[in-house]
């Protein structure tokens, strides 16, 4: 007879199951906050957002997390999920208020954003730990021997997964904001909020636009035949946000593409122009899909010419694996891989 399977855990209980271990970071001024931890013995990472964080000891680390309550949870897919929260560590059922009180009592506001990754893997905890940053130079050569294999071996292990889920309509299809088909199934893609935003403030927007087509790993795999098909997907991505916000007008997006990636699946990020510039929007991290496309423009060479045979520079952290097993090696004078 077959073990039964095990019971689903509901992604409220996570939170208040969740044991911190130790911070792995703290960003944005203060305002965001990775804790490494368990549950049922495998490790998480919670991210939390707010005004400032104490974090000057392991019991006020702790403390903080006793005091989450109302945890509403925004979303799941694969091993990411994200909430709201408050965090005032007062809850309507510490005590039976009076009638008096019931009638004036105002629910505390939600003020936490939290992510949730479990179960993380070594390569997440090494992301979202505070690590001293370089500026590497990738040359087409360096691409094409090392990082490009390195891609290859990512998407291998399974990393896309909550990509795949969402554009096949198993995960998240409710948060979709926008799917456009396009002129041909290459062109297809959808829309939906980035996982670190609130998805009420306005001045903090975070949308993705994720892509159907699956041979694009990164900008690297651009070339100067596809400005016609960026210059649509830019105009399409533009036209559904002020749709969908009508607050918003087009010039007060903008529109960034990663390098490198957290993941290899072509996206683009659309944020308000006026979000705290931080380290992912940073020169080294972020490139404008518009710049990309004067670059592609202005390429010499056929329809195939490619971001692929271009030097880019871009920083990573010391506990990046491409910094350890391929641009510090590189920088001693050693092959990758010896």
């Amino acid at each position: 007879m077959a073990d039964p399977e095990p019971t689903k855990l509901a992604p409220e209980a996570l939170i208040s199951k969740f044991q911190v271990n130790k911070l792995l970071k703290q960003d944005q001024n203060g305002r965001r906050i990775a804790l490494l931890g368990t549950i049922d013995g495998e490790q998480g990472i919670l991210m939390a957002e707010r005004a400032a964080f104490a974090t000057e000891s392991l019991p006020v680390l702790q403390a903080f997390h006793a005091a989450i309550t109302r945890v509403n949870n925004l979303g799941d897919n694969d091993i990411y999920r994200w909430y709201l929260a408050s965090s005032n560590g007062k809850s309507t059922a510490d005590q039976t208020p009076t009638p008096a009180e019931a009638a004036a009592y105002t629910p505390p506001q939600q003020d936490l954003k939290l992510n949730l990754i479990w179960p993380c893997t070594a390569s997440h905890i090494k992301k979202y730990s505070d690590q001293q940053l370089r500026m590497v130079t990738e040359t087409p050569a360096i691409y094409r021997d090392y990082v490009r294999p390195y891609m290859q071996a990512k998407r291998e292990e399974g990393r896309l997964n909550w990509v795949f889920n969402i554009l096949e309509g198993r995960t998240e299809q409710e948060d979709v904001i926008m799917r456009d088909d396009g002129q041909s199934p290459e062109d297809a893609f959808l829309m939906l909020p980035d996982l670190n935003w609130d998805r009420k403030t306005m001045g903090s927007l975070h949308l993705l636009a994720l892509l159907h087509r699956r041979d694009i790993w990164s900008l690297r795999d651009l070339k100067k035949s596809h400005v016609p098909w960026l210059r649509y997907l830019r105009k399409r991505v533009l036209e559904a946000t002020v749709s969908m916000y009508p607050n918003l007008e087009e010039d007060q997006l903008k529109l960034y593409v990663h390098y490198q990636p957290t993941y290899y699946h072509f996206h683009v990020h659309v944020v308000n122009v006026m979000l705290e510039a931080g380290a992912t929007q940073a020169t080294g991290k972020a490139f404008g899909l518009e710049n990309l496309i004067s670059q592609l423009e202005s390429m010499t060479g056929g329809e195939n010419a490619s971001l692929a045979d271009v030097d880019l520079s871009y920083h990573l952290g010391e506990a990046s694996e491409l910094w350890t097993d391929i641009f510090g090696p590189l920088k001693q004078g050693k092959q990758p891989g010896q």
